[in-house]
């Protein structure tokens, strides 16, 4: 008919206006990072999670390229990821998984939540993550998991003060996640999303133990890490 013609017609030339005025719209976005970095693992699983296309150019950290040019100009205090979206440049990994879920909601699993209030309890999750867990969570990490690697001596009394301090985290964890199936509410969000990164660490770790005695956590993590996208982030160490 003359108006599916002409409806179509417009959408062609829409369509056309967009990609010519906006050709980062359909560009492939760039992450600067490493493979072993918790922050750029969380955007790996981000862009996983969204089933998105994206360029990944490595930064030797051991050869300190996050201090040099041409990557202190994306970042200028020295720390893997960043991204690159056209124009924009961002930093701080969560930062750039909130851009990535917002600016491409209507691809794959949906990490953020459209409802304004379910928007924010999602948000003081998150807020958690960053706030609570992490300071305690990624310190063992690195006692635990990175220091053996590089034949360094992992320092007990630190181990056994901030596992103190992560249990205390985790006893509130359980009791939330008693309330709801995930820590934002009841489907998986950015808000688990952000754990994934020294879940992943602790697991191989004495730290375990941590999640195991909790039945709600362990299960809670278990979910989480068995994620296809998730797989997919773990995989690249694998390929290394």
């Amino acid at each position: 008919s003359l108006s599916l013609s002409l409806s179509l017609s417009y959408t062609h030339s829409f369509l056309s206006f967009i990609s010519i005025k906006n050709p980062a719209v359909m560009a492939t976005m760039k992450v600067h990072g490493s493979v072993f970095s918790t922050a750029a693992m969380r955007v790996f699983a981000c862009f996983y999670e969204k089933e998105l296309e994206f360029e990944f150019i490595p930064v030797d950290l051991s050869a300190s390229e996050h201090k040099k040019e041409p990557f202190i100009s994306l970042n200028p205090f020295g720390q893997v990821p960043a991204l690159e979206d056209g124009d924009l440049k961002l930093f701080e990994s969560r930062a750039i998984t909130q851009h990535i879920a917002y600016n491409c909601a209507e691809k794959g699993n949906q990490l953020i939540y459209p409802d304004s209030k379910k928007m924010a309890m999602m948000s003081v999750w998150m807020e958690v993550e960053a706030h609570q867990f992490d300071p305690a969570a990624s310190k063992l990490t690195w006692e635990l998991a990175i220091k053996p690697l590089f034949g360094m001596a992992t320092d007990g009394a630190v181990v056994e003060e901030f596992e103190a301090k992560l249990s205390k985290v985790l006893d509130v964890y359980e009791a939330r996640l008693g309330q709801s199936k995930y820590l934002g509410g009841d489907c998986f969000t950015l808000a688990d999303l952000h754990h994934l990164p020294n879940l992943h660490y602790l697991m191989g770790t004495q730290s375990k133990k941590l999640f195991d005695s909790r039945p709600r956590v362990s299960a809670w993590c278990a979910d989480i890490s068995a994620r296809p996208a998730w797989l997919k982030v773990v995989a690249m160490q694998k390929n290394k």
